[in-house]
């Protein structure tokens, strides 16, 4: 086949376009490890800066708990930083998918890598023009979904676990409320402020989670969608 065919017509590749495909999806497979490991990199910030909040909030039985509120906000920073780095992470990943599903799986089972189906027309514009798979709030959902639920539970529970314990076990419940209290903020607000917190990323995740179940679920085999 000449190499201005059109890839709906071309039946096989020659022995150095095999090389090229094996090459580039080496490749594909070299840079979503890089950004796997991207990836855990924000999650252990997220659990090493929890820590350190955790160590000084528990130090002493009159330590503020104030550091393990605080936190939150590097958490959710480090969420939104791991999100964006996902939706790279994600164009990589579908690639090299792309490649097995369409190419090696094929190759492998019968041989016949089915060029006709126009795979190879798919691959080719999404590297001339390249765009992100999926948008940021799914890349939150299953960040969320995956890590940043049990980070954000555990620093819940421990905010709750500081003001029952310290400086010494409660007696009722309305002392709960009083030694939430930060500054002119009433303690009402803040922990219905951490409810909501904890419901709204918790809402995004199965939320997120549900829509990619039943997206998964629909989905026919086809050659022109990629991610």
């Amino acid at each position: 086949m000449d190499q201005g065919g059109d890839a709906t017509t071309r039946r096989s590749f020659d022995s150095s376009e095999m090389g090229a495909l094996a090459h580039l999806y080496r490749g594909e497979i070299y840079r979503s490890t890089i950004w796997r490991t991207r990836l855990d990199t924000t999650t252990n910030w997220a659990v090493v800066t929890l820590g350190i909040a955790l160590s000084i909030s528990f130090s002493s039985p009159n330590a503020s708990p104030l550091p393990l509120v605080l936190v939150g906000v590097l958490i959710l920073f480090f969420l939104w930083l791991e999100a964006r780095r996902y939706r790279y992470f994600n164009v990589w990943r579908a690639r090299a998918r792309w490649l097995e599903n369409n190419f090696y799986a094929p190759m492998l089972k019968d041989g016949d890598l089915d060029l006709g189906n126009g795979w190879p027309n798919t691959l080719a514009e999404d590297y001339l023009h390249p765009a992100y798979h999926i948008d940021l709030w799914t890349a939150l959902g299953r960040r969320i979904r995956r890590n940043y639920l049990w980070i954000l539970l555990i620093q819940w529970v421990a905010y709750l676990g500081k003001l029952i314990v310290h400086p010494t076990a409660i007696t009722s419940t309305a002392e709960i409320v009083e030694r939430a209290d930060i500054g002119p903020l009433p303690g009402e607000f803040v922990l219905g402020t951490g409810v909501v917190y904890i419901a709204s990323w918790a809402a995004i995740a199965i939320w997120i989670g549900r829509r990619d179940t039943r997206k998964f679920r629909s989905r026919q085999p086809s050659p022109t969608s990629m991610g």
